[in-house]
């Protein structure tokens, strides 16, 4: 990653960062938040689909990660760990939701997307049509229970793999195979119907 010191030539594993992190080394804290605060606000945005708590979420993640450093042991990887902290975090927040019923028409959104357009290339028809087809696709991932649409956004959206995802879930990868099977399913069933 550009702006990261190097250890020996190369670019530093999240292993290594947080070892350094363990060992007091704060900018390699910082480099762990630059790493991951797009991929976790990403994940967490899609699953909660509210920006202000996602971004909540994800600070409260690295004020985790900040706070039990010592807790992280490098038998897994480093990217499970700190996946496994947003989302359970999230699903907090899910639980938290139905408890208050704040499920609204207005936390059913879809993320502002920045897209970069050549001016030589620009297709107004095929810009509105791309936003058209993610946000259908955002609100059908949205309707999907909890279970589904984790595993989703976890395989598909996230692309980790099963072995991570069993492993944030904490169930056994034939579950996550046959969630994200069934979701899919579900999925291109309601798309075929619109």
């Amino acid at each position: 990653m550009a702006g990261e010191k190097e250890i020996e030539g190369a670019i530093p594993t999240d292993e290594d960062l947080i070892e350094r992190f363990q060992n007091g080394d704060l900018y390699a804290f910082d480099l762990i938040v630059k790493r991951y605060k797009d991929q976790l606000l990403n994940f967490v945005y899609r699953f909660l689909n509210n920006q202000e708590q996602a971004e909540d979420i994800v600070q409260e993640t690295f004020l985790r990660v900040y706070r039990n450093r010592h807790a992280y042991r490098r038998v897994a990887k480093f990217s499970t760990w700190i996946y496994t902290i947003a989302g359970n975090l999230a699903r907090t927040e899910l639980r938290k939701r139905k408890r208050r019923r704040l499920f609204s028409l207005s936390d059913i959104g879809i993320e502002n997307k920045d897209y970069e357009i050549s001016s030589d290339d620009f297709n107004p028809e095929a810009h509105v049509d791309t936003l058209l087809h993610d946000k259908v696709i955002q609100r059908e991932i949205n309707r999907l229970s909890p279970k589904f649409r984790e595993v989703i956004i976890l395989r598909d959206i996230q692309n980790l793999s099963y072995e991570e995802i069993a492993t944030i879930l904490r169930v056994p990868i034939g579950t996550v195979k046959s969630r994200v099977n069934r979701a899919r399913l579900r999925l291109q069933e309601r798309l075929k119907k619109l």
